[in-house]
């Protein structure tokens, strides 16, 4: 289940009113932050289909609605997949693309990382550390992704329930845990005890833990950690 960025909420005021952090009046732009469909405030959709590419095409629809005649586009973890749509499809109005989760892993090297092969020789101490991220990702740390990519409905039984909502988003992946965690114990991790429990709460009021799940099922995406999740095991 994707959740709300509270962290990238922190970066509004500084994007849109820089003058109170210091910067120039000159660097402020519009921001506009939209939902995907299913999750949060968004609706939640009623027909299939509703896949990245599909939502990539929507936000532009949106932009140009809107009355912006050129952007550009941000996102992570399915922002980030639904932003590299956005750059696939080209849209003539958008100028560029942003992401912190970049497909930008050598077909061989996934490969590798995926299926639990040797790591291949010749990579920098940079690139070792990715492919060992990357195999650790592939090997413990995607089963939700799997679940939700197979089964989302079967999610009901903790979509009524906040503790078992909370207890799924806690602990739901190792890296995501490790990181929760940390705030938990007192340590200054960008995320506070209210941004954790506001992204439990969002999905709990608005009752769409079920609905978000389903982008894992509509995305037919090759699995890649740069490449969304699965709707069927390879």
């Amino acid at each position: 289940m994707a959740r709300v960025g509270c962290r990238a909420v922190k970066i509004v005021d500084p994007l849109t009113n820089p003058t109170a952090h210091g910067a120039s009046k000159s660097d402020a732009f519009d921001l506009v932050i939209p939902s995907i469909p299913g999750y949060g405030f968004s609706g939640k959709p009623t027909t299939t289909g509703w896949d990245p590419a599909h939502i990539a095409r929507a936000w532009v629809v949106l932009m140009k609605r809107l009355g912006y005649a050129k952007f550009v586009a941000q996102g992570g973890d399915w922002g980030a997949v639904i932003t590299e749509q956005m750059g696939v499809q080209a849209a003539p109005e958008l100028l560029g693309i942003h992401t912190n989760m970049p497909g930008a892993v050598p077909a061989d090297i996934d490969k590798a990382a995926f299926t639990g092969a040797p790591m291949p020789g010749g990579l920098s101490p940079e690139e070792k550390l990715a492919f060992e991220r990357l195999t650790f990702v592939y090997s413990k740390g995607i089963a939700y992704g799997y679940q939700m990519g197979l089964r989302p409905q079967t999610l009901y039984g903790i979509a009524d329930s906040p503790v078992g909502l909370a207890a799924y988003f806690l602990d739901h992946d190792a890296w995501s845990y490790a990181l929760i965690s940390r705030v938990f114990s007192g340590e200054a991790a960008g995320l506070t005890r209210d941004d954790v429990l506001d992204n439990i709460t969002i999905t709990w009021l608005t009752n769409t833990a079920i609905s978000g799940a389903r982008l894992y099922w509509e995305s037919k995406l090759p699995y890649s950690v740069s490449k969304a999740f699965p709707s069927r095991l390879p």
